[in-house]
């Protein structure tokens, strides 16, 4: 073969010679360039494929950093002496108790339950033995004359501060979407903290489009809904091809990494049209699209 070369002319040699070096000067920049800047998803892949990969690496990567840096955030315990028939959720819930523990506690006083000795206080639903052995030195147990003068008290000052509201009669049904707090709280069943949770998720959301959504809620069950009607049209539309990542991740039926899957074919493919092509990212079950499909604008 090199042979053959020489019978070229010395002009068409010297182009040969050039084309070479010209192909060997390309393949070391081609090279050079996949050196440097590596790519972060295999050759060949498709776009959802590239997304999905992209966010698992995210994940992947949170991972390792929550294994070299664990949370060295814990609960202080605060082992002190206490009174289980007057001491508030905070108290408890330094000495160590779980919170479904100090809701037992607290729910057996408010029905009219009394501690009347330490013995008492461990048949209380939930606690263990060990708990209450650590807890036991602690607790004091004041006479029940002076426990009934305080509960008593307790529930005159409550009866005259909190203003009597009335609650709605049976049958009546209100707008779920409209209804501010005060509307909330006649509904037999609903109080202060429960409307407010109502509104805080409605908000979130932009509006209701199923009464059925009430039981995303914590502590709201189905029989509630009868007190509810949805009307249509009302809701708040996440804009895809331009919401920021923050107006994303808030909403209920999203999290970081299918906000992160957006953001990137955004970024790298341009504008989502369709509901059909969040569909091939792994992040979006049929359930969560489903859940989504009238929250969302591909304008």
């Amino acid at each position: 073969m090199w042979k053959d070369f020489f019978y070229y002319s010395k002009s068409e040699r010297r182009v040969i010679l050039l084309l070479m070096i010209i192909a060997l000067l390309l393949l070391a920049v081609w090279a050079g360039i996949h050196w440097l800047y590596p790519s972060s998803a295999p050759v060949g892949l498709s776009d959802s494929e590239e997304v999905n990969s992209f966010v698992a690496g995210l994940k992947e990567k949170e991972k390792k950093t929550h294994t070299l840096y664990p949370s060295k955030r814990k609960d202080r315990i605060v082992l002190q002496p206490f009174d289980p028939n007057t001491a508030d959720s905070l108290t408890l819930s330094k000495l160590g108790l779980p919170a479904f523990i100090v809701r037992n506690i607290l729910k057996y006083r408010e029905k009219g339950g009394i501690f009347r000795s330490p013995e008492a206080f461990s048949r209380i639903y939930g606690l263990q033995a060990e708990q209450f052995q650590a807890l036991k030195p602690y607790i004091v147990i004041a006479e029940p004359t002076k426990v009934n003068t305080i509960v008593s008290d307790t529930f005159r000052q409550v009866r005259d501060t909190v203003p009597y509201i009335p609650k709605y009669p049976e049958g009546t049904v209100v707008d779920l979407n409209k209804a501010d707090t005060s509307a909330l709280k006649r509904i037999p069943g609903i109080g202060s903290g429960l409307a407010r949770m109502i509104v805080s998720y409605r908000q979130r959301l932009g509006g209701f489009y199923d009464v059925a959504q009430l039981q995303e809620i914590p502590h709201i069950d189905a029989g509630m809904n009868r007190w509810f009607t949805v009307v249509p049209g009302v809701l708040q539309k996440i804009q895809v091809n331009r919401a920021s990542l923050e107006r994303l991740k808030i909403h209920p039926y999203m999290n970081f990494y299918k906000a992160k899957a957006i953001l990137e074919y955004r970024r790298k493919r341009g504008k989502i049209k369709s509901l059909s092509q969040l569909s091939m990212f792994e992040e979006f079950s049929e359930k969560d699209l489903k859940k989504l499909s009238p929250y969302l604008s591909f304008e």
